[in-house]
């Protein structure tokens, strides 16, 4: 395979972003799991991590919060700080797993998308976000289950994305 560009990366995670954008914003409402709706975007940024590593999974994890922040009410850059942290952590999980078996990035997917709705908790109720009525707990729970039901997909679109399909860290993943 013919190494792509940073031209090219740039313009397929701008697609998959917005592509992810629209099925997160104009779908998911419509469907909900007890309430609670699923995170594409944080699955993206998740994706990034696995895919692509700590940095350049932070990048691609900003860039989607920042896109999500968007359309949320909530102060713009809770998302982006957000996911950019759990993209950088979960891509510094995946460097130190050597050989990965194939459900491992479901449950890192599944166990990262609860540490990011806490997270987002967290740092919305330091700068003032009232998140009053809502279950913690029950929504980490169903966004990790909803986003590790998605992971194997959106997983391979992020690598697609990235351009790390042939990469050492994507043959340790899928195999």
């Amino acid at each position: 395979m013919i190494p792509v560009g940073p031209g090219v990366v740039a313009t397929r995670v701008s697609f998959l972003l917005v592509l992810a954008l629209t099925i997160q914003v104009g779908l998911a409402p419509e469907i909900p799991v007890l309430g609670v709706q699923g995170d594409l975007m944080l699955l993206i940024a998740i994706g990034g991590g696995l895919a692509a590593g700590p940095d350049r999974g932070a990048a691609v994890g900003f860039a989607s919060g920042l896109a999500y922040d968007l359309f949320v009410q909530t102060p713009f850059g809770l998302s982006a700080l957000t996911y950019a942290l759990v993209a950088f952590l979960v891509g510094s999980l995946q460097d130190s797993v050597l050989r990965a078996a194939w459900w491992i990035p479901v449950a890192t997917a599944g166990a990262g998308s609860v540490v990011g709705v806490i997270l987002y908790f967290v740092f919305g109720t330091v700068v003032g976000v009232d998140f009053a009525g809502t279950s913690l707990p029950m929504v980490a729970l169903v966004v990790g289950s909803l986003n590790a039901i998605a992971a194997p997909l959106l997983i391979r679109a992020v690598r697609w994305a990235t351009g790390t399909q042939d990469s050492v860290r994507a043959r340790s993943v899928y195999r």
